[in-house]
């Protein structure tokens, strides 16, 4: 009695395990199909005037693609930022409250945004357009809902349409996050053969590829240095460094002490914050009163690559520029991001 007691449970949890697993698998198919349902679906866009329309002002564009997107559409964004930076299309994926804090100061006219909103009404990304229309730049718009503020304000619309969320939280992005992707890669694929890119080139855009092919390719080469430096006294009034940095066009300034030595940094951003704060006003206020000290700095004697890696994985977010300091500390140059990125795509 004590062994056939013993032996029915057991036999009972192995069949409440195959259950279990056969119920977990049904619900990966299911996954899986609704998946394919929703990239099924992207056949009307991809056939679509505005899609081709999309892909002619990325194919033209002149200066960098911009990709903007909060929670899961931004983390959508920043993967297709890196495939088609990876395949010769400059791309820097900016998040949109970084943005309407200082970053928005690397922004050029000849650059393409691209903002991804499944609702098309998230604020944040809204709140950009304004920007992008007075410095005349082009907005292509990617979401679920063609009826939105966003899609009644871009210069070309990306509708997918309604799409199904798995159940049983329908509100959490799942299929719609895998849609983006999907037209991200189509972007980067058809980009990428206009432009007669070939893996040749891939392994060249990578960084083993930059080592392997571009060793003497240095922080040292492409910095911005001499006259075109920025560089003001730590003493000196914000309104003064405000001069610096827009006259130099690097988004920042350096700030050194007496001797020379750096001692800090100060950014658009920083201003734009401490303007905001302070209602407009920065009378008599000083750039070693807001700047940011112990800033991050590089060797002239760099690699690129090891500059665009510190640049892409500074924490919490990314930086766009670095100052290149000699062995004493004394600021020599300053390398930014779109350096790294335009060298790295010529040949």
């Amino acid at each position: 009695m004590s062994v056939i007691g013993e032996a029915a449970p057991e036999r009972v949890l192995a069949e409440q395990r195959a259950l279990d697993a056969g119920r977990m698998r049904q619900m990966a198919l299911e996954v899986a199909d609704a998946e394919v349902r929703g990239i099924g679906g992207l056949k009307r866009l991809f056939e679509s005037p505005t899609f081709i329309k999309a892909v002619e002002k990325l194919h033209h564009c002149r200066g960098r693609i911009l990709i903007f997107g909060l929670g899961k559409s931004g983390l959508a964004g920043q993967r297709i930022a890196s495939s088609l930076r990876s395949t010769g299309s400059p791309s820097i994926f900016i998040h949109p409250v970084e943005a309407l804090h200082g970053d928005l100061g690397i922004v050029d006219p000849d650059d393409i945004a691209i903002l991804i909103s499944k609702s098309g009404e998230n604020p944040e990304v809204l709140a950009l357009i304004p920007t992008f229309r007075r410095l005349g730049v082009s907005i292509i718009g990617m979401t679920t809902a063609g009826g939105s503020e966003l899609g009644r304000s871009v210069d070309v619309l990306l509708d997918l349409g309604p799409v199904e969320e798995l159940a049983p939280l329908s509100e959490v992005p799942t299929v719609s996050t895998t849609l983006f992707q999907v037209i991200g890669d189509a972007l980067t694929v058809i980009l990428c053969r206009l432009k007669g890119f070939t893996s040749e080139d891939f392994a060249f855009l990578h960084p083993g590829g930059i080592l392997g092919r571009k060793v003497n390719l240095r922080v040292g080469d492409v910095m911005h240095s001499g006259v075109d430096l920025p560089k003001v006294r730590e003493h000196t009034l914000l309104a003064e460094a405000l001069v610096v940095i827009m006259e130099k066009r690097l988004g920042m300034t350096t700030i050194v002490d007496a001797s020379g030595q750096l001692v800090g940094i100060l950014t658009d951003g920083d201003l734009k914050r401490i303007l905001h704060s302070r209602g407009g006003s920065i009378e008599n206020l000083r750039a070693e009163e807001i700047m940011t000290r112990n800033p991050k700095t590089i060797e002239p004697e760099a690699l690129l690559v090891t500059a665009l890696k510190r640049m892409e994985t500074n924490h919490p977010t990314a930086i766009t520029s670095l100052v290149v300091a000699d062995s004493r500390g004394f600021p020599i140059g300053v390398v930014h991001l779109h350096d790294c990125l335009t060298m790295a795509s010529e040949r």
